[in-house]
């Protein structure tokens, strides 16, 4: 009896597997290659029974086996045509696209005019019309809004109507247009279409840019028109200011004239008073006795010391009002370098 072994029978099982699964990928693109064929073939059917005998027999003998460039050309073909049954299908798909959104923008309209009517009509014939005494609808105004309805309804159709005559001048003029440029030979390619493509990509981008500068600078704007909105409020508070202290100025001005004034008027008072004295003591000197009387002495002495006081009083006063002075114009001073 001979001897099995295990190990080598798995291991031809596992060749005869990856055989099978080669074997089975091999099977399947030639079953993909046969569909292309088939299908090429099929496409390419009615072309050859279009042909006359002759050129038939031009043709020869089909061959038994296609080489590399010929299976590349079906390919290519096959290619071609997919892609324009793709195109077809994508431009089909569009216009109905655009067909059911026009009818669903024309059935929104529709809806929200009904919308409006029933409003207008529970408004002016079901709130509005009604008799206040019996209760009823007045026919009288169901007849008024009917009619004016059918009068916009009129109107509407008109309006339309123009419309749809001057949309189709206007598409005639359209086709004009293109005839004439297929006449002239002045059609865009694919090509041409997909340079403009690429041109209005790169003007939609740059649009995009400026965009988003204006919108820097309007931000821009913003806090500058912000900084200057709070310059022009400091501004406003300084010259408030500078007008308080300007008007403080001119009060503190007037008050040191009145004081210079008053001290004038005491200083003068004084020489006077002084003079009197003088001539007083001069008129008891001269007495009979030589000697002046003791209380009228006692009392210029104390008009004297009244006087004084008075005077010391008038000038202290008038250094207040000057140092006030001299601090209401360091705060004009600052004020104005301030301002600057």
């Amino acid at each position: 009896m001979p001897f099995f072994d295990a190990t080598d029978y798995e291991e031809q099982m596992e060749e005869m597997e990856a055989a099978m699964e080669e074997i089975q990928r091999d099977v399947d693109a030639l079953q993909l290659e046969n569909q292309l064929f088939q299908r090429y073939l099929k496409r390419n059917t009615a072309n050859d029974a279009s042909l006359d005998e002759p050129k038939k027999k031009r043709r020869g003998k089909v061959p038994s086996s296609l080489q590399i460039d010929q299976k590349l050309e079906i390919v290519q073909s096959e290619l071609d045509e997919v892609t324009k049954d793709r195109n077809d299908s994508k431009i089909t798909s569009e216009k109905l696209i655009d067909t059911l959104r026009a009818v669903l923008e024309e059935t929104d309209l529709r809806i929200s005019e009904l919308k409006k009517d029933a409003y207008e009509f529970k408004r002016d014939i079901v709130v509005g019309a009604e008799n206040m005494r019996t209760g009823r609808t007045m026919a009288e105004k169901v007849v008024r809004y009917m009619e004016d309805k059918l009068r916009q309804r009129d109107a509407m159709i008109e309006k339309l109507r123009l419309k749809n005559a001057t949309l189709k001048t206007q598409k005639q003029k359209v086709e004009a247009q293109l005839r004439q440029k297929e006449e002239m030979g002045d059609v865009l390619h694919y090509i041409d279409f997909h340079q403009l493509q690429i041109e209005n990509k790169q003007y939609v981008q740059k649009i995009d840019e400026r965009n988003e500068e204006l919108l820097k600078l309007k931000l821009t704007t913003g806090t500058t028109v912000q900084a200057l909105n709070t310059l022009k409020n400091n501004l406003t508070g300084l010259l408030g200011e500078s007008t308080w202290l300007g008007k403080e100025i001119n009060s503190r001005q007037s008050q040191l004239q009145k004081l210079s004034s008053d001290a004038s008027s005491v200083q003068s008072e004084l020489v006077y008073e002084k003079r009197l004295q003088k001539r007083l003591a001069s008129e008891e000197s001269t007495d009979g006795n030589g000697m002046p009387q003791i209380m009228d002495y006692v009392q210029q002495k104390k008009e004297m010391y009244e006087l004084e006081e008075e005077v010391k009083n008038w000038e202290r006063k008038v250094e207040i009002a000057e140092m006030a002075a001299k601090k209401a114009k360091r705060k004009i001073k600052m004020a104005k370098e301030g301002t600057r």
